[in-house]
């Protein structure tokens, strides 16, 4: 795969956006090998990606930077950039339940995940000995009643320790505190085993086996002090009947949640979501 630098830009939307930055891409001798771009024309706003081969431009990403930062003024932009040989770290939080922390596992040990696994924090020592098989490090970090602030401050501890770039909470089933939530705002990735906004909380399958519907999901979103109301990156669906009981369903329902998962988390390690207010902009390729 090419080396590629990846170009982020949220701004208002006016005229010229795109003319301007891509003639300065091609002004510094650039090549551009994917380009996308969106207009929220309710609220007036303006959303780019763009993928430039990093061999295009020889004076390296922050000569790049500095010259483009007059452009990102004169348009109001927020905007960042990134290059894809420095994968992301993510800390991936568990408790008991395997199948999405062990699906993430397996793609980024077949080298299917952009971003490098740097540690493992989990509630109960049940997946010690699978995260340990990948040779990836396992701290068991019990949340109790009682505990549950130095838990969750030694949790925090732990992913700062490793630099995590990213946290994914792989079926945690703890509520982040507060704090916590605003210190990694969108920077918190969770697959909840429901398609949202409907059945929030505990129990989804239950909800949706007692209404009966036709669908169940799952939906991979940030994480935010409300809870599972945070921006949606992901959601998947699969039909289920009358016929299907509550563990048909879950047991249907598991394969929706890693998929929509290692989707939502790819998204993010390439940096193609862009969080605005409590939505977002998914540049999917």
């Amino acid at each position: 795969m090419n080396r590629v630098y990846r170009l982020v830009i949220s701004c208002p939307d006016q005229v010229g956006i795109v003319a301007r930055v891509a003639t300065f891409i091609a002004e510094q001798g650039g090549t551009i090998v994917e380009a996308n771009h969106h207009t929220d024309a309710g609220n007036g706003w303006f959303f780019m990606r763009h993928e430039i081969l990093a061999s295009s431009l020889p004076d390296g990403l922050e000569v790049f930077k500095a010259k483009f930062k007059p452009i990102a003024d004169h348009f109001n932009m927020t905007w960042f950039m990134t290059d894809s040989e420095q994968p992301k770290k993510i800390a991936l939080f568990a408790s008991k339940e395997s199948h999405c922390l062990a699906d993430l596992m397996y793609r980024w040990h077949e080298k299917d995940l952009p971003g490098e696994i740097v540690c493992v924090i989990a509630n109960h020592e049940d997946l010690r000995s699978m995260v340990e098989w990948y040779q990836i490090p396992f701290h068991y970090v019990p949340v109790t009643p009682e505990t549950k602030a130095l838990a969750f401050a030694e949790s925090e501890r732990l992913a700062a320790y490793y630099e995590a770039d990213v946290v994914v909470l792989a079926r945690y089933m703890q509520i982040l505190p507060p704090q916590m939530c605003r210190d990694y705002a969108g920077k918190v990735i969770n697959i909840h085993h429901s398609f949202l906004p409907s059945f929030v909380g505990a129990k989804p399958y239950h909800q949706a086996y007692e209404r009966g519907v036709k669908l169940i999901g799952a939906t991979c979103h940030y994480v935010t002090e409300e809870l599972d109301a945070g921006p949606i990156i992901e959601q998947d669906v699969i039909r289920v009947s009358h016929a299907h009981s509550i563990e048909e369903m879950r047991r249907q329902g598991r394969d929706v949640e890693k998929t929509a998962l290692a989707r939502g988390l790819r998204f993010h390690l390439e940096d193609r979501v862009i969080i605005h207010g409590n939505k977002t902009v998914v540049f999917s390729n």
